[in-house]
């Protein structure tokens, strides 16, 4: 598959995945009367179902990584060439964006707005440590050995994740950037960003190193993150 194919469906897939946190998050506030638990677990399931359909539609063409740093770890781990790999993240990055812009549109909400949800302090980095750390380690171990289990495995483990960390798991530092442009439910303020992806990368480099040791093979077969992406014939 092209470079541009990819790079497109890596832009493309992050706007749906974008559009579907932000909308899914108004929503679920709107029809919740004030019940924050109802209108987090409609903004979980729908997260979580979005994502997997996602994986599932764009994953043969770029791998669905949808995540900067699932994009670095696969760089890392030789099976994405690193040139490749800024392209990707470029398009997750504009591609959230554009997702953020099009779920306000939905709702009649401003195309950009800055959030004031505040998402500070020791315990919302380690809720994000943690939420990476689990989301590479689900991703390289499903993929070593049922890559056809992915798809359902991360937006399984993500719907999980919502609930057991404090930060409701962003896991993602182009969707953490691009929720900063958001003053809505699932919004954080552009000055928590840094804390969150600085905890996301640190994350994911953990989880990466100890699926590394725990599955030994894992840099020569690292071609099927997050789902098969061999082909760069056309690269």
């Amino acid at each position: 598959m092209s470079l541009a194919r990819r790079v497109v469906a890596e832009g493309l897939g992050t706007t749906l995945l974008l559009a579907i946190v932000i909308g899914s998050g108004i929503m679920g506030e709107r029809l919740a009367g004030g019940n924050v638990g109802l209108a987090l677990l409609a903004n979980t399931l729908a997260t979580g179902a979005g994502l997997a359909a996602l994986i599932l539609t764009f994953g043969p063409i770029s791998g669905a990584h949808f995540n900067p740093v699932v994009t670095l770890a696969d760089a890392a781990q030789r099976g994405l060439p690193w040139r490749d790999a800024w392209f990707y993240i470029a398009a997750q990055i504009l591609g959230a964006f554009v997702g953020v812009a099009a779920a306000h549109l939905m709702f009649g909400e401003p195309l950009f707005s800055v959030s004031q949800h505040v998402r500070a302090g020791p315990a919302q980095w380690w809720s994000e440590f943690i939420a990476s750390f689990g989301l590479l380690t689900v991703i390289w171990g499903c993929a070593r050995h049922r890559a056809e289990t992915v798809p359902f495995a991360v937006g399984a483990y993500i719907i999980a994740a919502y609930w057991f960390t404090a930060s409701t798991s962003f896991a993602n530092p182009a969707v953490t950037l691009a929720r900063a442009a958001s003053d809505t439910f699932a919004g954080i303020r552009p000055q928590d960003v840094p804390g969150f992806v600085a905890a996301q990368l640190l994350g994911a480099v953990a989880g990466t190193a100890v699926m590394r040791w725990l599955i030994p093979a894992l840099p020569r077969r690292a071609e099927n993150v997050v789902l098969p992406h061999r082909d760069r014939k056309n690269s």
